[in-house]
């Protein structure tokens, strides 16, 4: 197997840019990229506020901070971020975009390159299919925010090799994660069982059972939750809770699953949550601010 000591991240929105930091905290070498390349400084940016804040909290020192910025390289081609280990892609939870990635990565990497996806709820064994290499794609799903999360859900698709699986426990280990092993089922573990818990809370409020204030408090309080589930879905972002719903709806084919309407308009309105400003709770102040 492939040793693995580059890392590249295919995506630097802020799971991309979480997922970098986590690995360069680790000892690995990363190389960040995104398509559109703006973002990338941006990631940068609140990789190094990340940082600043663990230093603030003594969770890192300044030394192991710099030296691990030191180890993220922003590179501005596919072909560059090609030459690594381990690539891992990490963009937008859409099955068409991440294909098309795939399909421009995949002829720019070498022949020993072992590719993953982050992907919370794609099915790894479509998502493998796409490249020459189904036996080298593995599902390696980190928690948001990744450098906090302890869990990475490790999802196999049909076709991935043992030694695949065992390299990415491997790796995933190394950077201080606990693994969990999944079968390749829409929205595999984690998001199976909590997204449609947060879909129900937004019907509750949807059919006026509660408020938003309302809803968060009886499940912070309740049922001992650390964020209330539309506190949660607002983090998330309301498109991904949205495409998860979707990915479950499609294909189990369970009405169960049925996204509520009133997700789907707030998704419509570009209320996606915290990084819009605007979700079920507004952001503009000082305090988030329930919108209903």
């Amino acid at each position: 197997m492939t040793t693995i000591k580059t890392v590249a991240i295919i995506g630097a929105g802020q799971m991309g840019a979480g997922i970098a930091q986590t690995v360069a905290t680790g000892g690995y070498d990363v190389k960040l990229y995104d398509a559109a390349g703006d973002r990338v400084p941006q990631a940068m940016g609140a990789i190094a506020a990340s940082l600043s804040r663990q230093i603030a909290r003594g969770l890192t020192t300044q030394a192991d901070a710099d030296a691990a910025l030191a180890r993220i390289a922003a590179v501005g081609s596919l072909a560059d971020a090609a030459e690594a280990d381990l690539v891992i892609e990490a963009a937008v939870e859409d099955e068409t975009v991440k294909k098309s990635i795939l399909a421009d990565l995949v002829p720019l990497l070498g022949a020993d390159t072992l590719l993953a996806s982050n992907t919370s709820s794609i099915s790894i064994t479509r998502l493998a299919s796409a490249t020459d290499r189904p036996e080298r794609f593995i599902g390696l799903h980190f928690m948001k925010p990744a450098p906090v999360m302890k869990l990475v859900e490790i999802v196999r698709g049909i076709a991935t090799s043992a030694e695949t699986y065992e390299a990415a426990v491997a790796f995933a280990e190394s950077l201080g994660k606990t693994t969990t092993n999944s079968e390749d089922f829409p929205a595999f573990i984690v998001n199976r069982i909590l997204v449609p818990m947060i879909n129900e809370a937004i019907y509750t409020l949807y059919e006026g059972v509660g408020n938003v204030a309302s809803i968060d408090k009886a499940l912070k309080l309740g049922a001992n939750h650390p964020m209330g589930p539309l506190e949660l879905a607002d983090f998330m972002g309301l498109d991904v809770v949205l495409a998860i719903m979707n990915v479950l709806y499609d294909g189990l084919a369970d009405s169960k699953y049925r996204p509520c309407p009133l997700l789907v308009k707030y998704v419509e309105a570009g209320w996606l949550g915290r990084k819009s400003g605007r979700g079920f709770y507004d952001y503009s102040g000082e305090t988030p601010a329930p919108t209903r």
